[in-house]
């Protein structure tokens, strides 16, 4: 690929780069469309268990990349209609993602963490809804994230102002998950990703969809989901392998089926 670094790990945890640390990982045609391409490759694929995406030297993603112009043949919107199918997608994937954030994280690239399951940050990472500074709204799937995560009034101070807040801030928002020194950053998110890896596949993603799901459902509905999900898992392998492995006193040894 052009724009982005791709490696798999045997325990089915896939990193995702973004390698153009010339431009602070700002993301241009290629890259949204290998975004894309990568975001449907790993919701299909029976292997790969968890994504980490992360940034190439010192930053997680500047945004769109505004001087290299739509990478979209047509008009705008449909440039913007791209730009919501890769948001889209990475929402779509149904294991778990974690964003891997090591430097500054704004605009579109802000957004791109947001819409990860979970958000690691160095001490070091800086988060901003830079759009209105260069007279733009918020996109890449901000306006939705940002009040289920902060809350309205919180989401609309960061979208207004457009200031940059530090990861302790993001941390004291529920913006972020954990903040860790900058030289355990790489451990530290590898210690996750291995442990998701090593859960129930289909368990995970239920849950994960059932979560992603809460704010746009009744209790009533969220029941009747959780028990049907439920009955799914009653039904794989992996839960009596689990059963199993509780009765036996070790680890389970979940295959995704």
């Amino acid at each position: 690929m052009e724009t982005l670094l791709l490696d798999r790990t045997p325990n089915g945890v896939v990193t995702l780069t973004l390698n153009r640390p010339e431009k602070k990982n700002a993301i241009n045609g290629p890259m949204w469309n290998e975004l894309l391409a990568v975001f449907r490759e790993v919701a299909a694929s029976p292997t790969d268990r968890v994504l980490v995406i992360g940034g190439a030297g010192d930053a997680f993603c500047s945004g769109a990349d505004l001087s290299a112009g739509p990478a979209v043949q047509g008009d705008l919107l449909t440039f913007m209609r791209h730009v919501a199918e890769v948001a889209l997608a990475l929402h779509h994937i149904p294991k778990p993602v974690i964003a891997k954030v090591n430097g500054v994280a704004a605009g579109g690239g802000c957004n791109l963490a947001l819409g990860c399951d979970l958000i690691l940050a160095s001490e070091t990472a800086r988060f901003s809804e830079i759009f209105s500074r260069r007279g733009l709204s918020v996109d890449v799937g901000g306006t939705w994230l940002l009040p289920r995560l902060i809350g309205m009034h919180r989401a609309k101070e960061l979208a207004f102002f457009a200031d940059v807040i530090s990861a302790q801030e993001a941390a004291r928002m529920g913006l972020v998950n954990r903040v860790v020194p900058a030289a355990e950053l790489d451990a530290f998110v590898r210690g996750w990703a291995d442990r998701l890896a090593a859960g129930p596949p289909i368990a995970l993603s239920m849950t994960k969809r059932l979560l992603t799901n809460a704010f746009s459902v009744t209790l009533d509905e969220a029941l009747e989901h959780e028990a049907m999900a439920q009955s799914v898992n009653l039904a794989t392998e992996d839960t009596g392998e689990a059963i199993k492995a509780f009765l036996e006193k070790r680890e389970p040894r979940f295959k995704g089926r």
